[in-house]
């Protein structure tokens, strides 16, 4: 076959499962309200939780970040590319989300997938063992593979099975627990604390992706880890800043040495350009909007958005006819909703329908989710208003 044809082949396989991916071009600014292939649709797709990716303050800071430090990095951090505003972001960052280490320091990377590959392929390696929920996100699994660590998975956020699992590999060999905290589908939460233990216990590494925590968990919004106090040189968190944050890029925030540790030896932050310093300028920025009052009136407003909408999918969970029987999801009290289906077309049509009613509402199908449940994420944001909530409630109920 040739291999236009073999593509092709895939291609018609995925669409007669329901599972070809489709594209969508926003022609407005990330917000509740976009316009999004010529249609005006109130979205619950991004994950713009605090509703600051079009705030002003930041606009302006993106664009004095330009107008001082110009536009690209020029190279690598270790080759010219690490400038001042990359410096000033690491040291806020530091300062907001680093209480759980006794001399924590920050490093910060262009994209979360590119700190998790840092994180777990500097930290382990031929000989280390690394244990992995069930329902981590691809990047920590592709950083797991990457790093040539026995991988051992343990069924998601349960400590029960994990000790057992540590309890087995008593060796002198690198363990590294690693875990999201906030899981970007189901919109679950970790048993942090729990993990500490055993990752005390046990000394290993606890690596933790916070990417939907940061800026949202906790009451300063300093993130998973910060919200439950909890302390350890052994923890290396990770957050994102394209998220609650409103920018792009990512850091991770963990003991100096670990920070050094990653500087000289993680490749994706060796060998790759640096971002751009402007987007630097304008997430230093952002961390200062999240501590302020403001980020706490934002955090405040969107609590009320997930209590309104939760309350209401507990009471009426969707499912289709043949799926009734599915197994639910785990009651998510973050910005993340997930609205099970089930059936990869019923989900489909679904979406479609709330679509023609104005509402956007993304469906999530394998296999970035388990074979069989198939779901509306819906994603909640500080910017949406009230009205949008009930509104999008109606128009479900009648769905």
């Amino acid at each position: 076959m040739h291999p236009l044809e073999a593509l092709d082949a895939g291609l018609a396989d995925l669409r007669a499962r329901g599972l070809q991916r489709r594209r969508r071009t926003a022609d407005t600014p990330c917000a509740p309200r976009i316009r999004i292939d010529g249609r005006d649709v109130v979205a619950f797709a991004s994950n713009d939780y605090l509703g600051l990716a079009n705030h002003p303050a930041l606009v302006e800071a993106l664009a004095e970040g330009a107008r001082r430090y110009g536009v690209g990095s020029g190279g690598s951090h270790l080759l010219g590319g690490h400038s001042r505003a990359h410096a000033r972001l690491e040291d806020a960052l530091a300062d907001y989300c680093g209480g759980f280490a006794g001399n924590p320091r920050a490093l910060s990377f262009s994209t979360g997938y590119m700190a998790n590959l840092a994180m777990l392929t500097a930290l382990a390696g031929p000989g280390a063992t690394l244990y992995s929920d069930a329902l981590n996100h691809a990047s920590l699994i592709d950083g797991a593979r990457l790093a040539r660590a026995a991988v051992r998975v343990y069924p998601h956020a349960d400590a029960e099975a994990l000790g057992a699992m540590l309890a087995d590999d008593e060796g002198d060999g690198v363990k590294v627990i690693v875990t999201d905290a906030v899981f970007s589908m189901d919109g679950d939460i970790a048993p942090l604390a729990d993990l500490l233990a055993l990752a005390e216990r046990h000394r290993a590494w606890l690596v933790v992706d916070d990417a939907h925590g940061f800026g949202v968990q906790g009451g300063d919004g300093a993130g998973s880890v910060a919200a439950l106090g909890l302390r350890s040189p052994l923890l290396v968190y990770m957050g994102t800043l394209g998220k609650a944050a409103g920018v792009a890029g990512a850091f991770v925030v963990a003991e100096e040495t670990v920070i050094e540790w990653l500087i000289q030896r993680a490749r994706a932050y060796i060998f790759t350009t640096a971002a751009a310093p402007a987007l630097a300028h304008a997430a230093t920025r952002s961390v200062d909007l999240m501590r302020g009052d403001e980020g706490a009136a934002r955090r405040a407003r969107l609590l009320g958005h997930i209590e309104a909408l939760a309350e209401y999918l507990a009471r009426r969970p969707y499912r289709t006819g043949a799926d009734a029987k599915a197994p639910g999801l785990p009651r998510s009290s973050t910005a993340i909703q997930p609205l099970l289906v089930g059936e990869n077309q019923a989900a489909l049509d679904l979406a479609d329908a709330l679509l023609a009613q104005g509402f956007w509402a993304p469906a999530v199908r394998p296999p970035t989710v388990p074979p069989g449940t198939a779901r509306l994420r819906l994603s909640l944001s500080a910017a949406h208003e009230p009205g949008d909530i009930q509104r999008f409630i109606e128009v479900l109920s009648a769905s």
